[in-house]
């Protein structure tokens, strides 16, 4: 009697497949930059046909903020971490002790290779793409807003922030600034800066 011969597994191979062209998509962005990054370039690192990722993508954008979005999880997962549809900042009762962890976390990620290429490459082609500057703000920015404003929002049930403060504003008295340094480089990007936004977030400006 002949031996059945297995059937293909083609889930499992497309799942090879889209692995493979997250990994080549971020890997091409550290190695050569996001504007030599090509369809073509990400079809040959993953060993697929171009039309595989068209299939999937409409452009090399989508494909990176997809692979990034990956990254960030498969990094908690390695980790044991939360993964990022499960964030929440901590509440430990000491509001400036828990934003400063969690701006030292982002700084450890924006200074990761890993993160920091193709951060910068989509925020920067989000500026020129408008559509992208879009899905960027919506898929990786407001989710992580949203987690200040709950904080935020806490805070003031617990009275630790004035009741008549709109979350949404306050967050930005530390994200802004942070955000700005990083993307110009101009000054140290370090915990102890996170730590004096805090600071000066929380406690302003006027004598103590």
């Amino acid at each position: 009697m002949t031996a059945r011969k297995p059937v293909p597994d083609t889930t499992r191979r497309s799942e090879r497949s889209r692995r493979a062209i997250y990994d080549a998509a971020l890997a091409l962005v550290v190695e050569v930059g996001y504007p030599r990054t090509t369809i073509e370039g990400i079809a040959a690192r993953a060993g697929v046909g171009k039309q595989t990722i068209y299939r999937w993508w409409p452009s090399k954008a989508e494909v990176l903020m997809e692979a990034f979005l990956d990254l960030g999880e498969r990094t908690a997962r390695a980790a044991g971490q939360p993964v990022p549809e499960t964030y929440a900042i901590p509440d430990t009762g000491d509001l400036a002790a828990d934003l400063k962890a969690v701006l030292r976390a982002t700084v450890d990620e924006l200074r990761d290779p890993r993160f920091e290429a193709p951060s910068r490459a989509l925020a920067a082609e989000g500026v020129v793409d408008e559509q992208l500057g879009r899905e960027v703000v919506a898929k990786l920015l407001q989710p992580s807003l949203e987690l200040y404003v709950d904080r935020l929002r806490a805070a003031q049930e617990a009275g630790e922030v004035r009741p008549d403060i709109d979350p949404r504003i306050a967050l930005e008295l530390f994200v802004s600034p942070l955000a700005q340094r990083w993307l110009q480089r101009t000054a140290p990007f370090d915990h102890e800066y996170t730590d004096t936004l805090v600071d000066y977030a929380l406690h302003g400006l006027a004598p103590r």
